[in-house]
């Protein structure tokens, strides 16, 4: 199973073979062993779905430790711009974010590592969103960035007057004025 590793140390993007023919397509979406052989050792305990519309932007989103995430995600259904900024004190990496387009269509998935605030945006008409939690959600430990926080300029490849958002996203603070909790390490 092909891994790309990005500049953003611990996050990687998956790239599964298709078998395509006459009758569809296949694809192993997760293999522990596959998984494990790419340095990823996370045992997943919580699956999650959402389904939206276009212009819905959901995010930017994390769990502080002792509920920290990491997070397997893909779509189902249609295009989404998935976006995570680094929120590791002392990451190479600290304050900058990654966007990579998740589609029906092209398979991708990313690996995300805890550390890391996490949010989307759907591209198309509508979206499914699946993504694979190694921690139980905790309502006691949520933090999050605000989505349009001017240090980090995140290109959402959408008219930001036409997202879509919970009122608990639109009240995100700024990076630097965020909960803190994650530091660093190799």
């Amino acid at each position: 199973m092909p891994f790309i590793k990005t500049e953003f140390p611990g996050l990687q993007i998956f790239e599964p073979r298709i078998f395509e023919d006459a009758r569809g397509y296949f694809y192993e979406s997760f293999n522990q062993k596959a998984f494990e052989a790419a340095g990823i050792h996370n045992r997943f305990v919580q699956d999650n779905q959402a389904r939206s519309t276009y212009g819905v932007l959901r995010g930017l989103h994390y769990q502080l430790p002792l509920a920290a995430q990491a997070k397997l995600v893909r779509v189902i259904e249609g295009t989404v711009l998935d976006v995570v900024v680094d929120v590791r004190e002392g990451s190479p990496t600290y304050g900058k974010s990654y966007t990579i387009e998740l589609s029906a269509e092209n398979h991708r998935q990313l690996f995300i590592p805890k550390g890391f605030a996490h949010g989307y945006v759907v591209l198309s008409e509508t979206a499914v969103f699946f993504y694979k939690c190694d921690n139980f959600y905790s309502k006691e430990h949520e933090g999050g960035i605000i989505y349009n926080d001017p240090n980090i300029k995140i290109d959402w490849k959408i008219d930001l007057n036409d997202a879509v958002l919970s009122d608990k996203d639109k009240i995100l603070p700024i990076l630097g004025e965020h909960k803190k909790g994650f530091k660093f390490e190799l």
